[in-house]
């Protein structure tokens, strides 16, 4: 096979510009000999000594791991497109008809994601006061504690004791470009803290609020984990902590009922301050139930309300979708 053979100290600045002449084969490793490095090419090249050279083929990684599970035809079309990773663990929805196959699918995403150390496959509806769900062990090491990076914060949580979304990462980031330097933030449902320790990085002050004991314990391990010291983390039921907090701004994450405490979020704001509010919509008509509860609850408290941006955030089900309300309240 055609190559260009060079020093090694010329071996980078070659390879760039092979790849810039579009010459340089794909596919195959790169030799070695003595002081010098060759270059397999596609063909001749002007300006480099040129040799004729064997070559090892490349093994091609796969993209996904559906390119090497074995599972049968007929199930094959059931193999899930995509999966959750939260940390160094994956975990997967599989359908009733392929959890027979759940090791091998939990093996070959082991082997395509080499960062991934543990597989688990969603075994119950996320359920429960403190919204966690039951989980089977695929894959990997017997494990649900990980510590999981995004937005530039860390966050050290077990998957099965608390409730976290790693695709809310965006969503999460939006709220934090709105979020004003000086505010005070109350975080009604914070689990181990995603909103709270980010917003904790341009707020002046963030209440953070959970029943669960087990995400509080991890909220505290992340305060101290970020070195953030203006977050007050608060364990026990928002019902009981609302009105006595006055914040600028209110994070009412819990999509299934938020709508139950629109109250508590209105009486814990200043006059002027704004609610992010999330919620499930059906596909046809998204907003209009949530907003009429969000009208209700204002007028039984005589305050006004001004909505100021709506939002699609992620699928949830068929033809339903979590979304994201935000606005103001004018008392």
């Amino acid at each position: 096979m055609l190559a260009v053979k060079v020093p090694k100290r010329e071996a980078e600045k070659t390879r760039r510009k092979l790849i810039e002449l579009g010459v340089l084969a794909k596919g195959y490793a790169v030799k070695r000999e003595g002081e010098f490095v060759l270059f397999p090419i596609t063909e001749p090249v002007d300006g480099f000594e040129l040799v004729e050279a064997d070559f090892e083929r490349l093994e091609r990684r796969p993209h996904s791991y559906r390119e090497v599970v074995e599972v049968p035809e007929d199930v094959r079309p059931l193999l899930p497109s995509s999966f959750d990773i939260i940390g160094d663990i994956a975990i997967i929805e599989l359908p009733e008809e392929l959890m027979p196959y759940g090791e091998a699918i939990g093996e070959a995403i082991l082997r395509v994601h080499r960062h991934i150390k543990a597989v688990f496959a969603k075994g119950s509806k996320v359920s429960g006061e403190y919204r966690v769900r039951e989980l089977v062990h695929l894959a990997g090491e017997r494990r649900t504690e990980t510590l999981h990076r995004e937005n530039g914060i860390r966050l050290k949580l077990d998957v099965a004791k608390v409730y976290f979304s790693p695709r809310l990462a965006t969503e999460r980031m939006r709220v934090f470009k709105k979020t004003q330097p000086g505010e005070v933030v109350f975080d009604m449902f914070a689990g181990v803290g995603p909103y709270a320790v980010l917003l904790a990085k341009k707020a002046k002050l963030v209440f953070a609020c959970d029943v669960n004991p087990w995400a509080i314990r991890y909220l505290e391990e992340n305060i101290g984990l970020n070195k953030v010291d203006n977050i007050v983390p608060i364990l026990g039921d928002v019902r009981k902590v609302a009105g006595k907090v006055k914040a600028d701004r209110v994070i009412m994450n819990l999509p299934k009922f938020a709508d139950r405490f629109l109250k508590e979020a209105m009486l814990s704001l200043r006059d002027g301050g704004v609610v992010h509010y999330y919620g499930f919509g059906p596909e046809e008509n998204l907003f209009s139930e949530h907003e009429a509860k969000i009208k209700a609850a204002s007028k039984e408290l005589g305050f006004k309300v001004e909505f100021l941006e709506e939002r699609k955030v992620r699928p949830y089900a068929p033809r339903q979708f979590n979304i994201a309300i935000d606005f103001r309240v004018l008392k």
